[in-house]
């Protein structure tokens, strides 16, 4: 019996892996259908306006399929370990009485000590049960947290330097010094340099893809240069603390990313240390005050998932409220404003006004319009600094940036004449 109780460990454990196997891949599908369904719910009015709820009720019923297929393998599995376990230990309990009876017969032992063996192996049979149902689970527990596991032990692209230190704090300028940058072997930055100095406001212009919002994302270190080195006040970027570098710049983009939380915690997220007189401060340089006031709970109204619940005006002043609350030095606006309505946008350029005093402020726009009042205005085409100067001082000549502004009154000029016709 003692050599067949450890011989089932062997098919057990064979059992016990496929199970794993099969619940990895049960957890991959059911996040391909989580996945599948956030889409279809967010994304419900595109779904609608293009008719395609036939189509994503099939996406969504194959894929349910698929979880379900794997969910029925792994309980097969997990259906024949028991039987099985039940089967071994009635081969077990067999032999032990042909042979502890056969030993008995022949006098090699009394029926004492027969009863004795046959009363433990009992006392071990149930625990020895229990046992494997416990290695079954926790290879079912392995196989979901190995999917955990594989992004936490995911490398960081951006690693702080041994030795780095915290940044100090920001004065004079920040330097790009012949930089490169590329996602593989294509090169998306190409030589940048370019000296902004504290208290100005440099634009960013350019055709889309020319490289505007990677060179400003170089500066908080979302990525590393591929050559050439970024320095704050002479200070290479790379030999300061992420944390201490990060601290000290501000970004406001057109995708405005807000917490399911309240108005409240979403504009203390730029300083949680913050009382809520600070907090209310920002929300009224940043003109979002009084729709706060207008929601059911005032600041503690929750906004729902991304912000769904705010228009895009809201949601971008939540945004810039707290980048004020943060009261960072460097402020970084990512075309901030492109995607908003003439009431919305002057709202916000209002509040992108208050939140550019007395700061240091990197732009990057599609709408020429909003950069006029910029110290300098720097052209890129194709990943390379073609110009830069004053609105005045490019318009004066023939130059890249005077055809981009060129075209964008054109385009402004027809969007208002479709306007009247409507």
């Amino acid at each position: 019996a003692f050599v067949v109780f450890p011989a089932s460990v062997l098919p057990i454990t064979r059992m016990s892996k496929k199970i794993k196997r099969f619940t990895k891949r049960g957890q991959v599908a059911k996040g391909n259908l989580t996945n599948l369904l956030q889409e279809s719910i967010q994304g419900n009015r595109i779904v609608k306006a293009f008719g395609m709820e036939e189509y994503e009720i099939t996406r969504f019923r194959e894929e349910n399929q698929k979880v379900f297929k794997q969910s029925i393998r792994g309980s097969r599995i997990q259906a024949v370990v028991t039987p099985a376990m039940e089967l071994l230990a009635s081969f077990a309990i067999g032999a032990v009485v042909w042979y502890g009876g056969s030993s008995v017969i022949a006098g090699g032992r009394t029926q004492g000590e027969f009863m004795a063996f046959m009363t433990a192996m009992f006392l071990m049979y149930q625990p020895f049960k229990h046992l494997t149902k416990t290695y079954t689970t926790i290879q079912q527990g392995i196989a979901g947290a190995e999917r955990i596991f594989e992004i936490m032990d995911e490398e960081s692209e951006i690693k702080e330097r041994p030795g780095a230190r915290p940044a100090p704090g920001f004065s004079r300028m920040i330097g790009f010094h012949d930089v490169s940058f590329g996602y593989g072997r294509k090169l998306v930055l190409n030589n940048i340099n370019l000296k902004i100095r504290a208290g100005e406001m440099v634009a960013l212009v350019g055709m889309s893809g020319v490289g505007k919002s990677t060179l400003a994302d170089l500066i908080p270190r979302f990525y590393d240069v591929t050559s050439g080195r970024i320095t704050i006040d002479g200070t290479d970027i790379r030999e300061a603390t992420l944390q201490s570098l990060r601290s000290q710049i501000g970004i406001v983009s057109q995708h405005t990313f807000l917490f399911n939380d309240t108005v409240r915690n979403n504009i203390a997220y730029g300083d949680p240390s913050k009382n809520m007189e600070h907090i209310v401060a920002a929300a009224k340089a940043a003109h979002a005050h009084d729709f706060i006031m207008a929601m059911p709970q005032g600041y503690d109204t929750a906004i729902g998932e991304m912000g769904m619940r705010l228009s895009g005006g809201q949601r971008q002043r939540l945004a810039i409220a707290r980048a004020l609350l943060k009261d960072a030095p460097i402020l970084i606006l990512d075309e901030a404003t492109s995607s908003l309505d003439t009431d919305s946008e002057r709202l916000v350029q209002e509040a992108l006004e208050n939140l550019m005093i007395r700061r240091t402020t990197l732009v990057i726009a599609h709408r020429l319009s909003t950069i006029r009042k910029a110290t300098r205005i720097v052209v890129l085409v194709d990943g390379a600094i073609v110009e830069e100067g004053t609105h005045e001082e490019l318009l004066s000549r023939q130059s890249e940036y005077n055809r981009l502004y060129t075209l964008q009154l054109l385009e402004d000029e027809g969007a208002s004449r479709g306007k009247l016709l409507h």
